[in-house]
Order: C-alpha cells, then structure tokens, then sequence
C-alpha cells in the first residue's frame, strides 16, 4: 500500500525550471509519508511530475515507483497504490503474449499489461487500487480507481494544471490550490456527514475519481469513462448451488488477500464476520506451520457501563475468547481510554483530511496505530453487512419503507445546532433528497421486478455506493495514518456482482439475517458464533467521555476566535451538550447518537482551524 501523488500540463515545461517543482514532488512526498515510510520515489519531465512512497509488504526489494518501463520506442511510467489478488493470472497471460516482465511487482504487471490491453486492462484486474499512468510521447496522463473504491484518489484543476494525491492534504502543497468550502461543501458536511457524495471531496473544487473510473487527459481536454458497473440479471442456481458457489468465493477471496512477504493479522470482534476471516486465515497458516496473531478492541470501563440496545446487544469480549479457543490464535485484546479516545479525534481529521466518524473514526485510527507494532497487513471483517444484508434498515420496514437514506433519517439534530443566520441558506432536507433520488436513478433494476425486490435491490445499492464507502474510507484512512494496510475481503469484486443478483429469499432464508453466510460458512465456526445476534464495531459507554468532549466544545464555544462559532448557534450547542444523550437513537448509522455529535462538532471546529479553511456562503 502507498501514497501516489502528483501534477500534469501537456503545455508545460517544468525542466526549464526545475528546483521549484521538485520541492513540490517532495512536498507531496512529505504529505503522505505515513501511507509509505519505507519506500520514496519521484520523476520530474517536461510536463510531469510523479512521486511515490510505499509500504513494504509485497516485493520488498528495492524496486521502487514510480516505475519506468520502455517498449517499442516509448515511455512509460506508472505510479500504484494497492495491489492484485488476481496477480498470478494476470501474469500468465501476459508471458502466453510473449510480453517480458522484469521484477516481480504489481506495478510492472500493471503497466505492461496496459502496453498490451490499452485501458480495458482495468476490467481484468482484481484487486483494490488507484493508479496513474504517463506515456511520455503521447503525452497523456491517466488515473484509474477500482471498482468498489476502496483505494482512494483525488484531484483539482490549478491554471490548466491537474494536481492528483492520494490524499487531499497532498493537494494543498500545490501552489494555488486552497482550502476553501462553499454552500454545497457545508451541505455536504451538515446535511451527509459523515457520508459524502461520491466524486466530491467536499473542499470546492477538490474531486474525487469515481469508483471504476478512469480519467485521461492530455492536450486535448479531459476524457473519463466508466469501465464497470452493476448488472441485474436472474439468478438461476439452486440454494444449495448459490451456498456452495458463496463459500467458495468467500474462502478464496480471504486466501488472496493474505499474500505477504510479511506476516498478517486480523482483527477479531467475536461477530460472524470477523471470526469467518480470522478462521480461514488460522487454518491457512497452521498448514504452513504457522499461527495466526489477532486483535480485538475496547474501551476503558466498558465491562462496568455497557447499556445493551437494539443497535448494540452486547459486549465483544466473551465471543472473543471463544472464538480465540477455537482457532488457537495468538491474542492480544487492546483497549483505549477515554483520553486517548477524544485526543485521538483531532488525529483521525488529520488522517481523513476531514471530519469523520467521530470516535468510531478516532478508536479505530488509535487500534490500528497499535496493531502496526506487531504486522504491516490485517484482514477484517469489513462489508459483509452491505453485501449480506447485515444491517437493520434490510429488514425492518420503517427503514425499507423511508424515503431517505435508511441509515441517517432524522436532521433534526444537525439542523437543530446550526446558526438561525445561516439555516435560511442551507437547504439540508432538499439537498439530501436531490442526492437520494440521484443514487436511486443510478440503481440498475431488472424488469420484472416485485416493487417489494425493487425496494431491496434500491436498499443494497445504496448500501454499497453510500454506506459501504464511508466505511471503506474509514478503514483505509485509518489503517494507511498508522502504517497499516487493512485488508476487506468481502468487498472483492466477485462476491459484490455475485451477492448483487442472489434472491433475498436465498440471502436471508427463512427470515434469518445473512443467512446465506452463514449457511456457507457452518463447516468453518461454532455454532452459536455462526448465530450470534449482529453486534457493530464498539463504542465507548464511560460518561466521563462525553463530560470530557462537553468540557473540550464549551472551551471551544468561549474561544471568540474558533471557527466553529461562525456555523453553529453557541447557545444551542451549549443546552444539548447539557440534556443526556440517547445512545440508543444514533443519528447517522448505528453507533453514532449524541456523544459522537459532540465528537464530529470539535473535529469540525479542528478541521476548519488546522486547514484554514475559508468559508464561502452569502
């Protein structure tokens, strides 16, 4: 895993002038160190500038990106982030071309076969990545970005010039290029967030390249295609040949993601999906002879204050250890304080390039910064809800029956701390509902349909364009801040376009939620870890962590010079940091009631500060 960044202008010439733009490459370099520490790499030419820096975990050798190849009087250079699980494939069918690869990497398999596929390469590829690639004589540059965007990668046009990182915070080191935020910037914040609209990076003018998206560019203007997407279509193998087919692409998929030069880890909630991808692994690698390390994660004073709920039924730690028992793993349970809890809030917005999660974001950011001590790679149990149908809002009928993003329907909280100033111009209901019925146009139907399958179909695309990315962004953020590559085998490309067409009735058999994974999965865990009842990633339950982040939000609301103060109403944010939270009624997805508002208000006001941002509405 790595961090890619870099700018392009086929009009330029950046060699007749080069100090300047070589301590921009290092700048960019420098922003995203914490993805890549063990690896650097740049190329200034006429009208190009790439820099890398890498995380070595495959082909630790000393290849390093960005990566140059030469072929029929021609060159190329490629910049990736991520890497192959089909690599093996990919491999033999570029040597039956009689094509020659010289190293063993990602980024060579890549390029060459863009020197023989052109960009349909892209649809053969399985695996996470966003890459660029120069051809210095055409004078082209391209981005591409997997199918489910699990990688990330931004840009901006700056005069004529396209400024491309992994990272916005890459951006920035760009001359010109300036944290602003307009009217649909502060919309997006208020009204989505956490979420965001895929393709905006919030910052205006700041985008994002959409998943299974390429871009060119060249002399010539900007062109950009899709080059995969969801079909619907009729699924015709039995239930037993769809349980059969399942586990099948479930095991393999987990035993591509663990290739190393390093040794993995997992992580392990006790929950059905972390526990089927740290069984898998423990069996792979006790037939080499090998034993698999895990981690779960809590919080300080949680075995004293847990309040059971509908989203939250119960405490991690027992299933943990059964689960532990089972696969004879090497165990190592992490806690976080409360504390670290709430510093690490100002850490995960520097990580995320904006506000986030709250600490959902920060405990993960805090967990992975201590797993990184121990392997460079972890599987998790990520994405299984949004492919299986794990989450509530697939089952419950005031959830299907919504017209709204099933996940965060009620803004009466947000709405209800904004400044009377400003809610005359934020039309946060309107503008939820233009983003909602956008992603309902997008979502491919097949004719035929019930509106009861209609509405299911609607439901698992949204949780895969929306919900699935928010979370995939956390997990990368989070893991690549620390040095840690997380791995998400349920979002590998063949079980979302299998699971995409397989009938609810088949996913959740005789109303039993992810039934078909768990059907799949019966040889694999106990029975009672195979049925346990859902149970989210944790959260602390201590009251004196939202005492401290009220204590942290009034010194924040009594600084006359704290940003926050020009978007929010002080006496309203001061009388619901007074009146108890309700962890049971979150306001954004399962975990997040009123100690994570409190959270996302002082990681908002740390957002606007830390990057200057200037804020642009009437």
């Amino acid at each position: 895993m790595c961090g890619i960044a870099g700018f392009f202008n086929a009009k330029a010439d950046y060699l007749s002038f080069s100090h300047p733009w070589t301590r921009i490459l290092t700048d960019m370099q420098q922003a995203l160190f914490h993805r890549g520490p063990d690896q650097q790499g740049e190329l200034l030419e006429k009208t190009v500038g790439l820099c890398h820096t890498g995380l070595s975990i495959l082909d630790t050798g000393d290849v390093k990106q960005p990566f140059i190849k030469k072929e029929n009087g021609k060159t190329f250079a490629i910049l990736l982030d991520g890497e192959l699980y089909n690599a093996p494939e990919i491999k033999a069918d570029l040597l039956s071309k009689g094509c020659t690869l010289d190293t063993k990497t990602h980024a060579e398999l890549i390029l060459q076969g863009f020197l023989e596929y052109g960009t349909d390469i892209v649809k053969k590829l399985n695996g996470v990545f966003a890459f660029a690639i120069w051809s210095k004589e055409d004078n082209q540059l391209y981005l591409f970005r997997d199918p489910l965007g699990i990688k990330p990668l931004f840009y901006t046009i700056s005069q004529g010039t396209l400024v491309f990182g992994s990272e916005i915070k890459a951006l920035f080191t760009y001359p010109h290029v300036t944290p602003q935020v307009d009217k649909e910037g502060i919309l997006e914040l208020f009204a989505l967030g956490p979420a965001k609209t895929h393709g905006v990076g919030v910052f205006k003018n700041i985008y994002e390249v959409l998943p299974a998206q390429y871009i060119v560019f060249s002399e010539h203007g900007i062109l950009s295609d899709i080059y995969w997407e969801l079909k619907s279509m009729p699924h015709t193998e039995s239930y037993e040949e769809t349980v059969e087919h399942t586990s099948f692409l479930v095991q393999d998929a987990i035993r591509r993601q663990m290739i190393s030069d390093v040794p993995i880890c997992t992580f392990l909630s006790g929950g059905i999906d972390s526990s089927i991808v740290s069984a898998v692994c423990a069996e792979k690698l006790a037939q080499e002879g090998k034993q698999l390390m895990t981690f779960s994660f809590d919080f300080d004073g949680n075995k004293t204050y847990f309040k059971s709920n509908a989203f939250q039924p119960e405490l991690d730690r027992p299933w943990v250890d059964k689960m532990v028992d089972h696969i004879k793993s090497q165990h190592i349970y992490l806690e976080c304080s409360t504390v670290e809890l709430a510093d690490y809030l100002y850490t995960s917005v520097d990580a995320k390039d904006l506000p986030g999660m709250g600490d959902v974001d920060s405990s993960l950011l805090y967990f992975c910064s201590k797993v990184k001590d121990y392997s460079k790679v972890a599987l998790t149990g990520e994405c299984a809800d949004e492919v299986f149908g794990g989450y509530p809002w697939f089952h419950k009928k005031e959830f299907l029956d919504a017209p709204t993003f099933p996940w965060s329907k009620n803004t009466q909280i947000r709405r209800s701390l904004l400044s009377d100033s400003l809610l005359p111009h934020l039309p946060l209901e309107e503008y939820i509902q233009k983003r909602y019925e956008e992603a309902l146009l997008e979502t491919p139907h097949m004719a035929g349909e019930t509106p009861e399958e209609s509405r299911r179909r609607e439901i698992s695309y949204l949780n895969l364009r929306w919900f699935m990315a928010t979370l995939i962004n956390r997990m990368d953020r989070a893991s690549m801040y620390a040095g840690l590559a997380a791995r998400v085998p349920f979002a590998d490309i063949r079980i979302v376009e299998y699971l995409w067409n397989v009938p609810w009735e088949m996913k959740a058999k005789d109303g039993v939620v992810k039934g078909l994974l768990r059907e799949s999965s019966k040889n694999i865990l106990p029975h009672d870890v195979l049925y346990r009842k859902k149970s989210p990633y944790p959260k602390t339950y201590h009251p004196q962590y939202e005492k401290l982040l009220g204590n942290r939000l009034m010194e924040v609301l009594h600084d006359p010079n704290a940003p926050l103060q020009h978007l929010v109403d002080k006496e309203k944010v001061k009388k619901f940091i007074e009146t108890p939270s309700d962890y049971g009624k979150p306001w954004y997805g399962q975990l997040m009631a009123g100690p994570q508002m409190l959270a996302y208000l002082l990681q908002l006001n740390y957002w606007l500060e830390k990057y200057h941002v200037q804020i642009l509405l009437p």
